[in-house]
């Protein structure tokens, strides 16, 4: 009877153990690809080398991605984003930003002039208000109110080509022409904490005070500290239907992989976009997602959509899978 009933008590034990052993296995075997950050389009490269040093030196996702953007924001170059950024149809450059942490700290600037970087008015917003939007003139006085100087964003270039425009005043926007294109920024620092970064001049020759998805926080990005990350870019309106960049974090807590969660939002947006009509051909949009391991996906409606990575194995230019195979 003893040996029986040490026989069944090692059994019980064994099948407990076997019961454990899967997920704790996972948790020790299963590495975190750590740290990390994603951006969008090809000037993420150079954004993602600037969030780097932060993170490769055990900094906080949060600080790279605020410093990796403001480097996109300050390049004239780059039409569609900060300084040199496209006007609207009135010759204003408008610009829109947000920022969220890992402890779903959030702030938000829309509709902002004059401040060449509206990603760190919005970490301003988030840190020193109790808000976490400010738009037009009141976020303009509140930048300068924290020492961020006035100065023109229209750079000569911009202005021909608004002065160009005015002939025809036509409103077209071209899908993957840099009319329309966000820099959004996600990471996973050393610490497993997740932050992301969103900013934008918006689309070129847009009614002024049209705000779209970049400074609106689930829609053009998320971030969620125990699931993962998403940023969307293109056109803001198609992502604020579906508050995009909630959905893919939404989407991989259900047990999607970043990729498959990006490819579930933009099918969304096609359903949409069909469901009322419309056509899909001027219509772009790109999403880039991130989770708590580092895994990462990418997804966009047209081919030509690309984004930036930056680990450990270095850096790389990827080129995004899209829905319309045909093109």
């Amino acid at each position: 009877m003893n040996s029986r009933r040490k026989f069944l008590l090692n059994l019980g034990v064994g099948t407990l153990g076997m019961g454990l052993l899967p997920k704790i296995g996972l948790g020790s075997i299963a590495k975190t690809n750590k740290p990390i950050v994603l951006s969008t389009w090809d000037f993420g490269m150079q954004a993602n080398a600037a969030a780097w040093t932060i993170l490769s030196k055990g900094g906080t996702a949060l600080d790279a991605v605020e410093q990796g953007v403001r480097l996109t924001e300050a390049d004239p170059r780059e039409r569609s984003v900060g300084y040199g950024g496209r006007p609207d149809r009135d010759g204003i450059v408008t610009l829109d930003a947000c920022i969220m942490d890992d402890k779903a700290n959030i702030g938000s600037v829309a509709g902002l002039q004059n401040i060449k970087h509206p990603i760190s008015v919005a970490r301003a917003v988030m840190e020193k208000t109790p808000h976490v939007m400010l738009v037009g003139d009141g976020a303009l006085q509140f930048a300068k109110e924290q020492g961020f100087l006035e100065e023109n964003l229209l750079t000569a270039e911009s202005e021909a080509e608004w002065k160009e425009w005015l002939k025809t005043a036509k409103y077209a926007p071209v899908v993957n022409i840099e009319n329309h294109d966000t820099i959004g920024m996600i990471a996973l620092d050393d610490y497993g904490n997740l932050s992301g970064a969103c900013t934008t001049s918006g689309m070129a020759y847009k009614m002024h005070g049209r705000v779209g998805d970049s400074p609106i926080i689930g829609a053009g990005l998320y971030v969620d500290n125990e699931i993962g990350a998403a940023t969307a870019t293109g056109h803001g309106e198609e992502v604020i239907r579906t508050v995009g960049s909630h959905l893919v974090v939404e989407l991989m807590r259900q047990g999607r992989t970043p990729q498959k969660a990006c490819e579930e939002a933009v099918r969304r947006i096609v359903k949409f976009t069909q469901n009322r009509g419309q056509s899909l051909d001027n219509i772009q949009v790109g999403f880039i997602a991130l989770n708590k391991r580092g895994e990462y996906g990418a997804y966009c409606i047209h081919p030509g959509f690309n984004f930036a990575k930056y680990d450990r194995q270095g850096s790389e230019l990827i080129k995004g899978q899209y829905f319309l195979k045909n093109k």
